[in-house]
């Protein structure tokens, strides 16, 4: 560390030295003891002090990075106290000296070298004065600099004056550090809570999710109607583009859902499932936005929405078409602007979601009927993919058939290793108006029903006429809808209308008031009594099926 022009040792006035001395000895104690939100204005206040114990003009403390480059003036500007205007701005000559640990001691404009042009422009005009700058190291670098200026007279800078100076920089330098590493710690802390209320809320969704989650390995079948969805879904997973599932309920709109969330680039982030038909219509805006706390009553405390939830990840509405109209409008606004506000909150948020819509309703009749926003219709559907109907994936059948034993078996305790060939033709011959959900419901209650390793029906499935036939042959009077349901659950009951398992009970009402539905809709047994003797079984056990290695 070098002196610049340090003139030869001049005596001050004790007073002003031991002044200097009790400021130095006052700031260490209270720049120790303040706050950190007390310390900027600590810090002030020191260099006003200092301006009155040295009768100087102007001071400022000046920071610099571990590069050595001066701190910003918008930083400046938090921490330095200026006692006149015209105090010079840090010139780069000065600054550089000052940022290798040099004590520049100027007295007059004249004891500037050449190179410092700018600086002796400066004290030229329009003023004539001195100027003292004293770095101060901290942990081995200039963590900042002391600058005093003297702008109407001239002066010296003993040697004296100069090292208590110096400490005083020092202390400020301290202080600064202390500063600096408090503000990263909390910057830390601030991130940390941040990351971790994330988290905290990610593993709430997650274990309500865990109650629904279908471990679905795979999609199953090789059809060619599924081969088609699965090579538009190939097709859209890796883009953001939102995605509209349509088709019958039980088609597997969820599992597809999951398919194209862990095919994108967000798969590393969680997908958020929604149920819109499930949600009651008063609480559809909080479940999707998130509520302040007291915004309404029951409101105990802060809430993040499923969109919050979702961010910088994939959100999945189902049966988007039961979405009240009056929170259309506010989830078209976070379609097409990425922003919503929680409930009792004026400031808006920002997030980034994909969004994947399924249903089961007609959307372009529901948009024609004035139920359904055009405009949310088509900012959804930028990509829809039709799922398949169970119908239309005969082929598939016996593959899903083993797929559901192989899931099922180890939770009921049974082992099936045979499947009839005539229950597999029944099977694919049935409409089966559930899809691939009452189909996995029908293989349930078939092993549960077994007490072999074969196979069996709890109870026969109706191949003559099947539902959806039956509901094309029926007009669409109420009545006619009624006695037809009924005469199909009393066929497959074989007409008993009492008992476990029979038709009341299947029908979830009262006997006596299925003979009173019975007789107003003019439903009669066959054989002319209340009762028709039980069929036979629909399907024998005959030539069995094994599974094929890896058919899953």
């Amino acid at each position: 560390m070098s002196v610049l022009n340090m003139p030869s040792s001049r005596s001050l006035p004790e007073a002003e030295l031991e002044r200097i001395t009790e400021l130095a000895v006052s700031l260490s104690g209270q720049l120790t003891r303040v706050t950190f939100d007390e310390l900027e204005a600590a810090i002030a206040g020191g260099l006003q002090h200092l301006v009155q114990a040295t009768g100087a003009d102007a001071c400022r403390l000046t920071q610099f990075s571990e590069s050595g480059a001066v701190v910003g003036a918008q930083n400046l500007a938090r921490i330095v106290t200026l006692t006149a205007e015209e105090a010079p701005p840090l010139d780069d000559w000065l600054a550089l000296r000052l940022a290798r640990g040099e004590v520049v001691a100027i007295s007059q404009p004249e004891d500037l070298p050449p190179e410092a042009k700018a600086l002796r422009q400066q004290m030229d005009q329009p003023w004539r004065g001195a100027l003292l700058g004293v770095p101060a190291s901290v942990a081995g670098r200039v963590m900042c600099a002391l600058v005093i200026n003297s702008t109407r007279v001239t002066r010296r800078w003993p040697p004296a004056l100069v090292e208590r100076l110096r400490l005083i920089s020092e202390i400020f330098g301290a202080a600064l550090q202390r500063c600096q590493h408090e503000s990263a710690l909390r910057s830390s802390v601030a991130e940390i809570e941040r990351l971790n209320a994330r988290l905290e809320a990610d593993n709430v969704y997650l274990k309500e999710e865990i109650k629904n989650y279908h471990d679905f390995d795979e999609i199953v079948g090789d059809s060619t109607a599924l081969r088609l969805a699965l090579a538009r879904l190939s097709q859209v997973a890796p883009t953001n583009s939102s995605v509209l599932l349509l088709g019958p309920t039980g088609t597997g709109k969820e599992l597809f859902a999951r398919a194209l969330h862990e095919r994108s680039r967000r798969h590393a982030r969680p997908l958020v499932r929604v149920n819109c038909a499930a949600l009651p219509p008063t609480l559809v805006e909080s479940e999707l936005f998130g509520h302040e706390k007291g915004s309404f009553t029951g409101a105990v405390g802060m809430r993040q929405g499923r969109f919050e939830l979702a961010d910088g990840g994939t959100i999945f509405l189902d049966e988007i078409g039961d979405l009240p109209q009056e929170i259309q409008v506010k989830f078209l606004r976070v379609l097409q602007e990425g922003e919503f506000e929680r409930v009792g909150s004026s400031r808006s948020k920002k997030v980034d979601v994909r969004v994947i819509a399924a249903t089961h309703h007609n959307l372009e009749q529901a948009v024609a009927e004035g139920r359904f926003r055009a405009d949310l219709y088509y900012r959804l559907s930028v990509y829809p993919i039709h799922l398949p109907s169970l119908q239309d994936r005969i082929d598939d059948i016996p593959r899903l058939v083993w797929f559901f034993i192989h899931r099922h078996q180890r939770d009921l305790g049974r082992q099936i290793t045979k499947v009839p060939q005539t229950l597999m033709d029944a099977l694919q011959r049935y409409s089966w108006p559930g899809n691939v959900r009452e189909l996995e419901n029908v293989v349930e209650r078939a092993m549960i029903a077994s007490a072999g390793s074969t196979l069996q029906l709890d109870a026969p499935l109706v191949f003559s006429t099947p539902m959806r036939e039956k509901a094309e042959e029926v007009s669409e009077n109420l009545d006619a809808v009624q006695r037809a349901h009924i005469e199909n659950v009393l066929e497959r009951c074989g007409w008993r209308i009492n008992g476990t398992g029979n038709t009341a009970e299947r029908l979830g009402i009262h006997p006596n008031t299925l003979r009173f539905r019975m007789k107003k809709l003019g439903v009669t047994c066959p054989d002319g009594r209340g009762r028709r003797p039980a069929s036979p079984p629909a399907v024998t056990v005959s030539p069995s099926i094994t599974p094929a290695p890896g058919s899953r």
